[in-house]
């Protein structure tokens, strides 16, 4: 069973990652064209390919939908389904310019996390997200330690 495709009728589990991305003092978000977040703004994000790291994940999503290079830094928190996890990086900006890709979202937004929690069409799970973040910018920093016969593409650590 591939459990690394999204949720389909027969409930396969699925993995997902998003990523809070600051970029001038502001927070990237997206416009979702689909799904129970369509029409709605949220972090950007997607779903782990089989074999992938979800930190890759993070920064491979990231690129394909805003077209932004980062880098995952910290796991910041983790959500977790019956069905599904979804783990939560804060990322370095590292370059580009965000646009959306017109496809799996319609709209890029830099906003303050004001701005942001004051706007009614956020979803629940980023509001969370956004309000422990204000409080508390720190996660678990990712390690630079391999464990052996091990490279950067195939392990990570965070906390230690």
């Amino acid at each position: 069973m591939n459990i690394f495709k999204k949720k389909e009728a027969n409930n396969i589990p699925h993995f997902a990652v998003c990523g809070i991305v600051e970029i001038g003092g502001k927070i990237l978000f997206v416009r979702h064209t689909y799904g129970v977040a369509k029409d709605r703004i949220l972090l950007p994000g997607g779903y782990v390919k089989e074999n992938e790291l979800p930190t890759f994940a993070a920064e491979r999503e990231l690129f394909e939908e805003t077209g932004i290079i980062c880098e995952a830094k910290e796991l910041y928190s983790m959500q977790f389904k019956s069905e599904q996890w979804c783990a939560v990086f804060t990322m370095e900006y590292k370059s580009g310019t965000p646009t959306s890709d017109g496809h799996e979202n319609s709209e890029i937004l830099l906003l303050s996390i004001d701005e942001a929690l004051e706007r009614d069409d956020l979803t629940n799970m980023s509001r969370k997200i956004l309000k422990s973040y204000i409080n508390n910018k720190n996660g678990l920093e990712k390690s630079d330690f391999l464990a052996k016969g091990r490279t950067d593409k195939d392990y990570a650590i965070f906390g230690v």
